[in-house]
């Protein structure tokens, strides 16, 4: 058992639910905790789980280089057979997608979807670069999504809230994981990177883009009346550290990287603003 939770990465799940508890907040203000409690609850352990089976996929797959960087794996370090690595994640993606039906129909869709794509990432398109970054950064949004579809009955607005915050956190992760490509570039030798492929200055300016664009999408839930102005207030800091982590992506990638994580932060907490105030 302390095999198979080091595998999981208990941290990592909880952060997946806690990203769809945040989400059912946005979609549904107090109803989330209300009429919507029990299906937010299955999704948001169905997304735990999602992120235990991709953990332990990418264990299964970065063996080799694992016995060099993460020697205390528990695949690695034998606390973990290969063949029960296997069983849990097929186990853990199995009731996922029975959590996600139960939550609603379109959740076992997102489940299905998300667990082939971890599979295709883990097995050769994370070495490609920027498409392995755009995989990333959806299976990031999706989690909102995933609380969206959970709430959804008729009216479109709790769809319409988490898609821009989705969309918001897709954008904003590509850019901070093209920052980290630039950061990492003398080390990704196995790995055909953005910054490798076109240069740490043009790919800084394709992650500033980014990170722009989803400055610019954050006024669209204040102006169409999906949030309260509570959100505007909040919102405007993190917009503020978003241009500021933009201007540094080629410059200094481990301050922008690290500006990026916190503006995110700030942006969820602004949704959390304009949804319950």
């Amino acid at each position: 058992m302390p095999g198979l939770m080091a595998l999981a990465r208990p941290g990592n799940c909880v952060m997946s639910a806690v990203g769809v508890a945040v989400g059912g907040v946005v979609a549904a203000g107090p109803a989330a905790w209300g009429a919507y409690a029990v299906p937010l609850l299955y999704a948001a352990v169905a997304a735990g789980l999602s992120t235990a089976g991709g953990n332990a996929l990418n264990d299964l797959f970065d063996r080799e280089t694992d016995r060099v960087n993460h020697p205390e794996r528990p695949l690695v370090s034998g606390a973990v057979t290969a063949a029960e690595a296997r069983r849990f994640v097929g186990g853990a993606f199995v009731a996922a997608a029975a959590l996600g039906l139960m939550a609603s129909p379109l959740c076992l869709v997102v489940v299905l979807v998300n667990a082939g794509l971890m599979y295709v990432y883990e097995s050769g398109l994370k070495r490609q670069g920027a498409p392995g970054n755009v995989v990333i950064a959806y299976l990031v949004g999706s989690l909102f999504l995933f609380a969206g579809f959970a709430v959804f009955r008729s009216d479109p607005r709790p769809l319409v809230a988490t898609g821009i915050l989705a969309l918001l956190a897709l954008l904003t992760t590509v850019g901070r994981e093209i920052t980290k490509d630039i950061e990492d570039m003398a080390g990704d030798v196995d790995r055909r990177t953005l910054p490798q492929r076109i240069g740490a200055a043009r790919a800084g300016r394709v992650a500033s883009a980014a990170l722009v664009a989803g400055v610019a999408l954050s006024a669209v839930p204040w102006f169409a009346g999906v949030l309260s102005w509570a959100y505007a207030g909040v919102v405007v800091p993190a917009d503020g550290m978003f241009i500021y982590a933009a201007f540094y992506s080629a410059a200094d990638p481990t301050r922008s990287q690290r500006v990026t994580k916190y503006a995110m932060v700030v942006a969820l907490l602004a949704f959390l603003a304009g949804a319950l105030l």
